[in-house]
């Protein structure tokens, strides 16, 4: 049988999941779920006896806090890791798949890559592995498959992947120049 005690968090607990927050959000953006999932395991590791109930309650406040603190915004959050990922030749679909394995709203997600142009995106993957217009080498039907394929596996439809692949170095040059990834 469980008292009140045993579900509501002590104000040394209260105080580590402040200080624990502010150090984590110091370090890096995190999602809402992130820094519940990290002040959730962390309390488990640190207080013996902590219940579940507590575990829960520490967490709530970590986020209540950060929110508060305003240092906690998956919206924003979402829309940097977008322009991030775009910039580093990333495709919609990738991008869209990493901030929901993170917790992210599938709204916000959507909201984010909205405006993420896959074509641009998949000229800096080709700059970045050297395929396509930057290809160095002969090309044959082995490295054909496996440039194509590393589209597809990244996220990129097979008529971008087939678009850039089938570029010239000169027409590459000027969607990276003429467009942005976001």
């Amino acid at each position: 049988m469980s008292s009140f005690m045993d579900e509501t968090p002590t104000s040394r607990m209260l105080s580590w999941a402040r200080n624990s927050t502010i150090y984590r959000l110091e370090r890096r953006m995190m999602t809402e779920k992130q820094l519940f999932d990290a002040i959730a395991r962390k309390a488990k590791q640190k207080f013996e006896g902590i219940s579940d109930a507590q575990i829960k309650a520490l967490a709530d406040f970590a986020v209540k806090f950060a929110y508060e603190l305003k240092v906690l915004d998956d919206v924003v959050y979402a829309e940097i890791s977008t322009r991030s990922a775009a910039r580093s030749g990333k495709s919609k679909k990738a991008i869209a798949f990493k901030l929901a394995s993170k917790g992210i709203h599938s709204e916000t997600v959507v909201a984010a890559v909205e405006e993420v142009d896959d074509l641009h995106a998949a000229v800096i993957f080709a700059r970045k592995r050297g395929f396509g217009p930057f290809r160095r080498g002969d090309l044959d039907e082995r490295r054909k498959s496996k440039e194509l394929s590393a589209f597809a596996r990244n996220g990129f439809s097979f008529a971008v992947g087939k678009k850039v692949f089938d570029m010239e170095r000169q027409d590459a040059e000027e969607v990276l120049q003429s467009t942005s990834a976001f």
